[in-house]
């Protein structure tokens, strides 16, 4: 699979327009035009691929606990949109499927971040592979993932598929040059970095093992930092509100 990454990616669909992760700000994402969303996968108890950023559902759902404690059919049931606006109540956890059905239909992009609870690292792996042979969903698609374990593993059990290593001020090691030939051993698509690790050093090395760079933030990307990143070599920012790149999506 030869991908080709567009400058902007929805983050979480579009996270600060929408309730990240629900249907409604995938939508959101296609109504902007986005070409490309960014998506999170945990794993239910029965193991069921859904969508969850957290290692709990406090945040963004109506439940409270672990996912894992929980069959699918009961986080169906959880309202995942009061929280951010009440127009958007009534809004669940979507499965992977549905949201690689719509993708498909919509001829939009998925970057799929693993976001396995600890311990489940493989069944979340495992599951998520096995939905996407069962069905191949006509998407373009590539994994993501800040645990090295899942990234590894989806190369071993998925080696057509493409895979991303992502990084934060957590898992940043400072002598990156060493850990690059580890990544590249393993063919990494991409590299993933938060804009405050970011470096022209970083980028020139991703440059120098052929790999995509992509950047995210807990904050919106301004289109000034995101403009300089592009000239830079960066391939794609993770964007959580649009209107400002709306001169760009036109």
């Amino acid at each position: 699979m030869n991908l080709s990454l567009p400058k902007l990616i929805g983050h979480r669909g579009v996270k600060d327009i929408a309730p990240e992760n629900t249907l409604e700000s995938i939508n959101q994402a296609i109504d902007f035009k986005l070409k490309w969303i960014e998506v999170d996968v945990k794993i239910s108890k029965d193991h069921i691929p859904f969508l969850l950023h957290d290692d709990d559902l406090n945040r963004t759902t109506t439940g409270i606990g672990s996912p894992l404690d929980f069959n699918y059919k009961e986080i169906r049931k959880l309202d995942a949109g009061q929280w951010f606006d009440k127009k958007y109540k009534g809004a669940y956890p979507p499965t992977l499927k549905e949201v690689m059905q719509l993708c498909s239909q919509k001829k939009i992009g998925i970057n799929i971040e693993l976001k396995p609870n600890k311990g489940f690292e493989k069944e979340n792996v495992v599951a998520i592979i096995n939905l996407i042979k069962k069905f191949n969903f006509k998407v373009n698609f590539y994994f993501s993932s800040f645990d090295y374990f899942s990234a590894v593993l989806i190369k071993e059990l998925f080696p057509e598929s493409q895979v991303g290593i992502l990084f934060d001020k957590n898992n940043y090691i400072t002598n990156i040059k060493k850990i690059f030939h580890k990544y590249k051993d393993n063919n990494f698509f991409s590299c993933g970095f938060d804009i405050n690790i970011i470096s022209d050093e970083i980028i020139s090395l991703c440059k120098n093992y052929e790999m995509k760079i992509t950047v995210y933030s807990s904050k919106n990307i301004s289109i000034l930092e995101a403009y300089n990143l592009w000239t830079k070599g960066v391939s794609s920012i993770f964007i959580d509100n649009p209107l400002s790149y709306k001169k760009i999506l036109n």
